[in-house]
């Protein structure tokens, strides 16, 4: 399907990324007009005959909209009706001034913006009102980042009380780009970078700001009289194209004629048109037209694209999935649809569509995955979900995606669709869904599979999907597999796909607790990726609707430059400490539940009463920051916010969740006092606090060679191992538990032709908390029973010395696995100069080809009951 024309009938509205007009797509290709010598009456347009002269120039060179900087005559807005051009109008007021200062002076501004949306807001020409532009950074930072946003807000009302239906905006810049917006329709910015690399980056950057919600440029441009004006066309090509491949909702030109007023002047020494003060065509306005034509995505060569849905009784959302991808505006495409054994109708739809069937039985979405890999033709595979259909560009932005980078793999945003039910949406805004990890504003660490693009040969070459992922976490486990294999993650912020949430409770909650599993499964295969208490060690920033935040968030910092002067001032996010993340935590749930448990025992012994305000205020905690989330992440309506009933339930689903995730975590062995790496033996506790380990090597090795080999089967021992910073005196460390961890360092004393000494030195390292808890617990089952509180005592005693124990065993495990590792790599390195030795003759007058693999391993048995040297 080709994007259809769109005209200027029709309100706009926001979906996601775009911008529409009906059910089309509306891009926004214009041109500002103005600012205009005021006439004598103060209006700042030119007359009448020439407004409709430009109006028509500009629809004939492909534009389809104007933007303005001061309110428009009714008289303009029928000459942009006639010539199907929608308006975006400007708003103006004292913004140069520090407007705050005076509170009639504010009064006064909020009065004469709702006047002039008053008197024009229904005019059938207009596109939306701009609340400001580009309020001086310096007076930004004089009044503070929140006062200048609640003022904002206070415009954005005071527009809205007049007309609910139209759209509002602000228009930003770099300089100030750390403003929060996000209550507006769609962002703007002004962006004048004059080089591709620089605008591709920055336009990256304003996507992750914007999130789920459209980008428009409100100015781009350059002037053609200090660089010409084939440069200026050169220039304003390149941009164009760059702007809209990057997935941005629209761009305005700045400006359609040289003809500029500003501060009471005539600006004569800057030409910024693309027609000149005579209204005489510039090479721009020609580049320009032919650029229009390609609006959004230009790509040279279209590569075939495998579109791939695996199923499972997904008879209800398959239809609309299937149809959305056959509606796809992409020439060169083939569909597979993987019926991973159903037992609804899905088979009996899905056969009513021209797409590639396969049917199997019940094997799992991991293995779905990978039939589908294997029938795929295309260059490209791409993965979508049978709850999920696609923006019908979403191919054309990752074919552009890939055209243009050497990514591996590329996903884009899932959204929930704005016609979901009321289930459907609060599970939207409440946590647990699919989300990405960004590790710079184009680099993924994460893209979610519902959404998950794949060179076909990067992911034939990692044997595509884990089949034990039969539910979930086979896309966290293939991004890290194709990350190792060295490729990267791209993500494209408009290649969008409309992913539908749980539509009930209970789908909700079983949903959770697959997910609590799949953890469990990953963290079996990738331990070093996880902390003590199990989660995650994400390296990126995560993006996605309904995290459950802290409580307690530390103040975000502003980069101004010395005295404001930067010209990009961004916000940099303070990061949290441990203490205000642990409340986050599922297992939160277990420490609040052993809390009110030692509560409930001050009824037999009155001195555990006070774990009782301990208790309340853990529960209080989980309920502050539910209550919290559910007001920052909410993407609801306004109509849906003014509803109590989803804030409630958004809110249960923040206490929710957590539990069923937990319940699967644990269920599946995910738990913080598992245990892993090499079985625990005896002799590891005489070593719980050091240990040194020696070898005497005939082969010359680095020590970075050394411990590369140890980390190696460190990991191959399913530990969570952890190279030392620039900054630390070890080399590498195990964490076997909550409050133990072992450290290593290495050491070689260099002999003489190749000849190496290698010492290794381990020791444990208890955290003081690991220290203070059990000892806690002693502590109270000593006075407990000097009170004569035998059953308190012993409740509570045999809690505190388990905990010591476990303490102890984690310890000595993390010092076993150093002990094994060690071993093993000392005794690969004996077999292996043995082979050298002793095979050398051999392998010059034998051919034999079995007899190398034969002799190593009775070279490997006869070294296995050697000890090493202590």
């Amino acid at each position: 399907m080709n994007t259809k024309k769109t005209t200027g009938e029709g309100k706009i509205t926001v979906k996601g990324k775009f911008l529409y007009s009906g059910n089309e797509k509306f891009y926004i290709k214009g041109v500002t007009y103005g600012t205009f010598a005021p006439d004598t009456e103060g209006f700042q347009f030119p007359s009448a005959e020439q407004v409709e002269k430009d109006f028509s120039m500009m629809k004939a060179a492909g534009f389809n909209a104007v933007r303005t900087y001061t309110v428009p005559s009714t008289q303009l807005l029928d000459i942009a009706l006639k010539h199907d051009l929608k308006v975006m109008v400007g708003l103006p007021w004292e913004q140069h001034i520090t407007f705050l200062d005076d509170h009639k002076r504010k009064k006064k501004i909020i009065q004469n913006v709702g006047n002039s949306v008053r008197s024009c807001s229904t005019h059938p020409a207009i596109l939306c009102f701009t609340i400001g532009n580009e309020i001086p950074a310096q007076i930004v930072r004089w009044y503070g980042k929140k006062r200048i946003e609640n003022f904002l807000r206070e415009l954005f009302k005071a527009v809205r009380n007049i007309n609910s239906e139209v759209l509002v905006t602000y228009v930003n810049y770099p300089t100030t780009e750390y403003l929060d917006l996000s209550f507006l329709d769609f962002d703007c910015f002004n962006v004048y970078l004059e080089t591709p690399e620089k605008l591709c980056s920055y336009i990256n950057r304003l996507h992750s700001l914007s999130g789920d919600r459209p980008l428009v440029l409100a100015e781009i441009g350059l002037d053609s009289s200090r660089n010409g004006l084939s440069k200026q066309a050169e220039v304003l090509s390149w941009q164009l194209e760059n702007i809209f491949s990057r997935g941005c909702a629209g761009m305005f030109v700045f400006a359609w004629t040289d003809e500029w007023w500003r501060g009471g002047f005539e600006i004569e020494d800057w030409d910024f048109g693309i027609v000149n003060r005579q209204r005489e065509i510039k090479p721009a306005l020609t580049a320009l037209s032919n650029s229009l034509r390609q609006v959004p995505v230009t790509i040279d060569n279209y590569p075939k694209i495998s579109v791939v849905v695996c199923t499972y009784n997904g008879a209800f959302t398959i239809k609309k999935c299937l149809e959305g991808i056959l509606d796809l505006d992409y020439p060169d495409f083939e569909v597979i649809v993987v019926n991973d054994g159903s037992k609804d109708s899905t088979k009996l739809i899905v056969s009513a569509y021209p797409v590639k069937l396969i049917s199997t039985s019940n094997k799992g979405l991991g293995q779905a995955r990978n039939t589908g890999m294997h029938a795929a033709n295309g260059e490209i595979i791409a993965y979508i979900d049978d709850d999920a259909y696609p923006d019908p560009q979403w191919l054309k932005y990752i074919a552009q995606a890939y055209e243009s980078t050497g990514h591996s793999c590329i996903g884009g945003p899932n959204i929930a669709p704005l016609d979901s039910e009321f289930i459907s949406t609060c599970v939207a805004n409440a946590p647990g869904g699919p989300i990405h990890v960004m590790l710079t504003d184009e680099i993924a660490e994460h893209v979610p599979g519902c959404n998950m693009t794949f060179l076909a040969t990067a992911l034939k070459k990692i044997n595509g999907f884990d089949p034990i992922f039969r539910n979930a976490g086979d896309d966290v486990d293939v991004c890290w597999r194709i990350q190792n294999a060295g490729g990267t993650i791209g993500f494209h912020p408009s290649a969008v796909v409309w992913h539908h949430r749980r539509n009930s409770l209970k789908a909700y909650w079983k949903q959770q607790m697959g997910y609590g599993k799949a953890e469990a499964l990953l963290e079996s295969k990738w331990p070093e990726r996880y902390n003590s208490f199990g989660h995650i060690t994400w390296g990126g920033r995560i993006y996605g609707n309904g995290a459950t935040l802290p409580i307690r968030m530390k103040k975000d910092k502003i980069f101004h430059g010395t005295w404001g002067s930067s010209l990009f001032q961004s916000v940099y996010g303070g990061s949290e400490s441990h203490l205000t993340s642990i409340p986050l935590m599922p297992e939160w749930y277990i420490i609040t539940l052993m809390i009110g448990i030692l509560g409930t025992l001050g009824f037999i012994w009155a001195p555990l009463l006070l774990f009782i305000p301990i208790f309340i205020i853990s529960i209080a905690i989980v309920l502050a920051q539910a209550i919290k989330s559910t007001q920052m992440n909410s993407s609801l309506t306004r109509e849906q916010k003014s509803n109590p009933k989803y804030y409630l339930l958004i809110t249960s689903l923040h206490l929710i969740q957590p539990v069923a995730r937990l319940y699967g975590r644990i269920k599946n062995g995910l738990t913080p006092w598992r245990k892993r790496g090499a079985s625990i033996k005896l002799k590891s506790f005489l070593f719980f606090f050091g240990n040194n380990f020696s070898h005497w090597s005939e082969e010359w090795k680095s020590s970075e060679e050394w411990l590369t080999a140890i980390e190696k089967n460190l990991t191959d021992l399913k530990t969570r191992v952890n190279r030392g910073g620039v900054f630390d005196k070890w080399d590498l460390e195990v964490k076997n538990g909550l409050f133990s961890k072992s450290r290593s360092i290495i050491t070689i004393e260099e002999h003489g032709a190749g000849k190496q000494l290698l010492r290794f030195k381990s020791w444990s390292v208890i955290s003081l908390t690991g220290i203070i808890i059990p000892s806690l617990f002693i502590s109270l089952a000593i006075f407990a029973e000097i009170n004569n509180e035998m059953l308190i005592s012993g409740i509570i005693g045999i809690l505190g010395i388990a905990m010591l124990l476990n303490l102890s065993i984690s310890g000595a495990r993390a010092m076993n696995n150093f002990y094994t590792a060690f071993k093993r790599m000392t005794d690969a390195s004996k077999a292996i100069e043995q082979v050298i030795v002793e095979t050398k003759p051999v392998e010059i007058i034998s051919e034999e080809k079995s007899f190398k693999p034969i002799r190593r391993a009775q070279l490997l048995k006869k070294v296995e009951n050697e000890s090493i040297e202590r």
